[in-house]
């Protein structure tokens, strides 16, 4: 990893090499100080090298790889690819994409899987200078001939660790077949395993890594809290959670079924709720996502599509009603709190058999989750068709007895 220059007092966007009428633009948009990611990886970005960029969410990764990649584009000609893991996340880029070069008359279009291919081929047909796409539906255009990445100078894979893992990186490389040899790569994500690292360097010439924070460091403004607790008390205890804290909240569920019943029951809490998984249409998720933002739901149910693809400023709560399947997305869900230097919260909710992945959840924290005591519970609601329901169930032991058999994390000494 290259050795960057200390941060200068009072930082600006001046000085790192961006256009004048780029830095108008930036002006107009209130963009002001840059942040840590942006004032690193932007003056390395603009000379064309390739970038590993490794940044807590919510720090501005967007503009760190658009600034350089719309500049560059004007340079050099030719087109700019960004691809990402989720079609919310895709579209959060495009708005900013917009934004940045709309009044240097900057095309884009967004190659998503729910929408129509009718209207996606004929965007590809006006040339766009930028496409921003997921790799399943832009496999599809590559398949049935509708898109030409000969043209493609700049690539930009966001949220790069999801991209290359083992889900992503078949369809990745496929992509990588149809782009030129000679072009400028760029990684960005909060979380980079070596792995990972090891991967994107046979697709980059002499990348330039710059890290604001280790891999798998969370937002510094973001509290963590979590609760031991039976299966069958989680929706109790997201009620008392409800009541306690009166902004917006975003719950994560394991799966798509869970996020769907788990809506069910907020609702009938009497909080407006939506929901967002894999299940649902595009135009359901934006009509969901679009709600949480302009604040007509309070409360937004949904599986990991959200925890990277959710760009909504004041979410007072993040809440794990399901622990994450890998640790790296517990990063990244509480990253939808605490953003841009703000305060956040993130409460999680784990079950006795659950103990070994709170622990792989510390390791990468590198500290120990607070426990807190379950709080009284509001009485279990029972339905009367079932009369076995009325049959009393066992409760929890007090979170007291799960810390004893607790050990902090210390970290291991090399």
């Amino acid at each position: 990893m290259t050795n960057q220059p200390l941060n200068p007092p009072n930082p600006t966007f001046f000085g790192l090499g961006i256009a004048p009428r780029l830095l108008e633009t930036i002006g107009r948009l209130k963009y002001t100080v840059p942040t840590p990611i942006q004032l690193k990886a932007i003056p390395v970005a603009v000379e064309g090298k390739d970038v590993i960029g490794v940044a807590q969410t919510g720090t501005g990764k967007t503009l760190a790889f658009g600034i350089p990649m719309i500049q560059r584009l004007a340079q050099v000609g030719g087109q700019g690819l960004v691809l990402l893991p989720t079609r919310e996340l895709a579209l959060q880029v495009d708005e900013v994409m917009q934004l940045l070069g709309r009044s240097h008359g900057l095309r884009t279009v967004v190659i998503i899987g729910g929408a129509a291919m009718g209207r996606q081929i004929e965007g590809l047909s006006r040339h766009p200078h930028i496409i921003v796409a997921t790799p399943g539906r832009l496999n599809d255009h590559l398949m049935q001939r509708t898109v030409n990445l000969n043209g493609v100078k700049i690539l930009v894979l966001d949220e790069a660790d999801r991209m290359l893992d083992m889900g992503f990186a078949p369809q990745i490389i496929k992509i990588l077949k149809h782009l030129p040899r000679q072009r400028q790569t760029m990684l960005f994500s909060a979380t980079m395993p070596a792995a990972i690292v090891g991967l994107a360097r046979n697709y980059m010439q002499l990348p330039v890594q710059v890290e604001i924070a280790p891999s798998g460091t969370a937002a510094a403004g973001v509290s963590h809290e979590l609760f031991f607790t039976q299966k069958e008390q989680k929706t109790r205890l997201l009620a008392k959670l409800l009541e306690r804290y009166r902004g917006t909240v975003l719950v994560f569920t394991r799966t798509k079924h869970g996020a769907r019943k788990l809506e069910r029951s907020v609702t009938a809490m009497g909080h407006q709720a939506s929901s967002l998984h894999s299940d649902r249409t595009l135009a359901q998720r934006r009509q969901a996502l679009d709600g949480f933002k302009s604040g007509r739901y309070r409360v937004l149910v949904a599986t990991d599509i959200a925890a990277r693809g959710i760009d909504v400023s004041n979410i007072e709560l993040v809440v794990n009603y399901d622990l994450p399947g890998q640790p790296e997305d517990y990063i990244h869900r509480i990253g939808r709190t605490g953003r841009a230097n703000r305060q956040g919260r993130a409460i999680s909710f784990a079950t006795p058999d659950q103990y070994s992945d709170v622990r792989s959840i510390e390791k990468l924290l590198k500290k120990t989750l607070p426990v807190s005591h379950l709080p009284e519970l509001p009485p279990e609601q029972r339905s009367p068709a079932h009369p076995s329901a009325q049959l009393a169930r066992p409760t929890a032991p007090a979170s007291g007895q799960w810390r004893r058999h607790r050990r902090p994390f210390h970290r291991r000494r090399h």
